[in-house]
């Protein structure tokens, strides 16, 4: 998922986003506001992860996330 891709889907996304990272508060969802580095800098802050692996658990998110979605739309 791209950064535009990400803004834009950013409002429905941020419940998925409090399930799969529940350390990220409120705030910070309101501080990423659909920023892929924003919310990178998020996971590394509550979780303590290198940058590479913040990096690494976005991008397997996404593309489940993504899957899951163009499945949905296909039933």
């Amino acid at each position: 998922m791209n950064q535009d891709v990400l803004a834009g889907k950013w409002k429905q996304m941020r419940g998925q986003v409090k399930d799969w990272w529940g350390k990220l508060t409120d705030d910070d969802l309101d501080r990423i506001d659909g920023t892929m580095d924003k919310l990178a800098g998020a996971l590394q802050e509550r979780y303590g992860w290198q940058t590479e692996r913040a990096e690494r658990e976005i991008k397997k998110r996404f593309e489940g996330y993504e899957a899951e979605s163009r499945e949905s739309t296909r039933r």
